[in-house]
């Protein structure tokens, strides 16, 4: 399996950016698919997840309080894509972000793979 993100680049506060996560060698529709970050000197953490269904089939979704209202998880199994939109970012979004896949179809359960991820700043 490999997942390769791309999107991140350096933006201002305030600003937008769509993150994505291709996927390849498994049966994308059948997992759960997740985004985690890692700022400089902190731990890995989750940003947003979705199960393998996506919004529109009835899946469901779950989001770090942090970026609650702020970021989008969606994902396009026709494409065997996730995304993740993210409006009013803030400097402290500054991180590399990830791309992970769960070991079924919701995300209550171990990931498996990661992606390699890619660089989001936020700054002035």
């Amino acid at each position: 399996v490999q997942l390769v993100e791309s999107g991140g680049g350096l933006v201002q506060p305030g600003g937008s950016l769509r993150l994505s996560c291709a996927a390849s060698g498994s049966i994308f529709s059948s997992y759960a698919m997740g985004w985690y970050r890692q700022a400089p000197g902190k731990q890995r953490e989750l940003v947003a997840r979705i199960s393998s269904g996506g919004i529109s089939s009835g899946g469901d979704t779950n989001y770090a309080d942090s970026v609650k209202g702020r970021f989008t998880i969606s994902r396009d199994n026709a494409k065997n894509t996730v995304y993740l939109q993210m409006n009013s970012l803030k400097p402290e979004d500054t991180a590399v972000y990830y791309c992970a896949q769960y070991s079924n179809s919701y995300y209550f359960s171990r990931i498996d793979y990661w992606g390699k991820g890619t660089l989001v700043t936020v700054s002035s």
